[in-house]
């Protein structure tokens, strides 16, 4: 198992993987065009070069960032490889000097279990909101909104 940043060539089945889910109404789909200009945000997890899992750090203001587009392939899922890519996001996210990580999510369990609290939405900023208003589940999309202080 390798966890690298991602880079041009993933991009294709980086989509698949998180398409899949998208399809499944467990988050976002991502377009190509999406995940090129975001590319450098992206962490994934490779087996024998096939990737099977990603996640991004998205930051969205001097001390907050989003965990986004996590996804692990179902045949690897409750082996903790999730929470291993949560975790390099976060330590990215200190080395950036962000002191607070949030994710909106269908699975606010898993981030409990690694130590994220539940956080009313209204609680962050609008900025966060970017791509809920393009989302075809706005307003009422069901996500759970949580967070993790670093420091």
């Amino acid at each position: 198992m390798e966890i690298r940043k991602a880079n041009v060539k993933d991009v294709p089945e980086m989509q698949a993987l998180i398409n899949q889910y998208a399809d499944k109404g467990e988050l976002l789909p991502r377009s190509l065009n999406q995940l090129y200009e975001n590319l450098r945000e992206f962490i994934l997890m490779e087996e024998d070069g096939r990737i099977i899992g990603t996640c991004a750090l998205h930051i969205c203001w001097g001390d907050l960032a989003e965990i986004k587009a996590l996804v692990v392939d179902e045949s690897y899922q409750r082996k903790g490889y999730g929470r291993s890519l949560v975790q390099v996001c976060m330590n990215e996210a200190l080395e950036l000097g962000i002191s607070k990580v949030f994710a909106l999510t269908y699975k606010p369990e898993f981030f409990k279990k690694i130590g994220y609290s539940d956080i009313d939405k209204s609680e962050l900023p609008q900025k966060v909101w970017t791509e809920c208003i393009h989302c075809v589940k706005f307003p009422n999309c069901g996500e759970s909104a949580v967070i993790r202080d670093l420091e």
